[in-house]
């Protein structure tokens, strides 16, 4: 393994690592909220088979929906599919199959590409169940979480493209200006006042790092956890 590589390991990826802890502290939130969850059905924007079988709370079945290409040989509780739910016609589609209880989606909607395309995410998310639990990094969180580099959001656009190109800590450094360029013009990172006006019904908590917000859950359950 290249030593940038295990260094992001150490502290993002592998078990007992710091990214590690704070996913299974979120887990055991996420059950608290959802304490029925293993018997729902779940439609996740933006997720991975992976997540789901390495996650302690395991839904009744669980549908994907990603641009990218899913493993084969998915266990009989997880469906997926390659597709863009920000596409009005496609999320249309999904929401005429009805039958989802929830809509999880973790670290998805700052990817989606502008406001106009996360009011169709946010759409979606409303047409497609009567519940959902919607994660993404806080903004003003002082460590960028995709690249685990201190202020990296607040650079212009030019410095991050070109620090994205030598940072030891990024999961797959760029080939190419382009390259880097698209890795990071693809990020936008929210506010607290953006998901509160993304997601005015639901209830806005926070996850804390050593008394910093690091993400934000817009979450939407009965009762309110």
């Amino acid at each position: 393994m290249p030593r940038s590589r295990a260094l992001r390991n150490r502290f993002v990826d592998a078990p007992g690592s710091l990214g590690e802890r704070l996913r299974v502290a979120r887990w055991e939130r996420f059950r608290r909220c959802f304490p029925g969850i293993e018997s729902m059905r779940v439609v996740d924007l933006g997720g991975t088979a992976e997540m789901w079988l390495r996650a302690p709370a395991r839904a009744k079945h669980v549908h994907l929906i990603n641009l990218e290409e899913h493993p084969a040989g998915l266990p009989d509780w997880i469906t997926a599919e390659v597709a863009d739910v920000t596409d009005p016609a496609i999320a249309a589609e999904l929401s005429s199959h009805g039958g989802y209880d929830l809509v999880f989606s973790n670290s998805t909607i700052e990817h989606v590409g502008g406001h106009s395309q996360r009011l169709k995410f946010v759409s979606a998310v409303e047409q497609l169940a009567p519940l959902h639990w919607i994660q993404t990094p806080y903004r003003y969180f002082p460590v960028e979480p995709h690249f685990v580099a201190p202020g990296f959001q607040f650079l212009p656009l030019t410095a991050r493209a070109r620090l994205v190109r030598h940072w030891p800590l990024v999961h797959s450094r760029p080939d190419s200006p382009e390259s880097a360029m698209n890795a990071v013009i693809n990020i936008e990172l929210l506010t607290r006042a953006e998901m509160r006006y993304l997601f005015p019904r639901s209830v806005l908590l926070s996850e804390r790092v050593l008394g910093a917000t690091k993400s934000l859950m817009a979450v939407r359950t009965e009762p309110a956890c």
